[in-house]
């Protein structure tokens, strides 16, 4: 009977703990996937207020440089594909990621080419309005690094503790699958040759 009592218990601590690990490992990947996704929502944050600015820079440099239509309307139509490329933060796949910095990228293009058009209009770089615009948008441009940063570290986090052993045998029977990184864009290593 002493014996009996002794496995009893025994299997009861077993239990216990083993619930114990379960529950923590399981809430832990729920935390730090929340994290990743929380952090992509700021990620998108940042990129809206930069595509918010533009319409304002826009109608601001049309009124000074408004022969420039052709750069006008590349800025313009870069800005809807950006901003119509949208991800769900958790259907973040290495596909679709991609798919989201190339369209920010090619905004990120189409307002290089309209920063080079107002180099030649003093009177707009003087512009107050012009200047202010200008300002946000770099300071959002800052952000946008900052968020990047933060969503791939929060992503880092997540995935680390997925992979190890053994959360990752609990990962893989809960779903929680790796989550996919910001990369650098491909040439982004070679630095842009200036010719003058």
């Amino acid at each position: 009977m002493k014996k009996s009592w002794i496995v009893i218990i025994v299997l009861v601590i077993v239990g216990f703990l083993s619930y114990n690990y379960f529950k923590t490992t399981y809430n832990k990947m729920v935390t730090l996937d929340e994290a990743v996704d929380k952090h992509w929502a700021d990620v998108e944050n940042v990129y809206q207020r930069r595509a918010d600015l533009i319409p304002n820079l826009v109608a601001t440099v049309k009124g000074f440089a408004s022969h420039e239509k052709e750069t006008l309307e590349g800025v313009i139509n870069a800005r809807a594909r950006a901003t119509n490329t949208t991800i769900n933060a958790g259907d973040l796949t290495p596909e679709k990621i991609a798919a989201f910095q190339q369209a920010q990228d090619g905004l990120s293009s189409a307002l290089s080419k309209l920063m080079v058009v107002v180099e030649r209009y003093p009177e707009l770089k003087a512009n107050q309005n012009f200047l202010e615009l200008q300002a946000q948008l770099e300071g959002t441009e800052n952000r946008i690094t900052v968020e990047r940063r933060k969503f791939n570290q929060s992503t880092q986090g997540y995935n680390t503790f997925i992979n190890h052993f053994p959360e990752n045998m609990l990962a893989s029977m809960f779903g929680f699958e790796e989550k996919t990184y910001f990369k650098a864009q491909e040439g982004a290593e070679t630095a842009p040759k200036v010719e003058f």
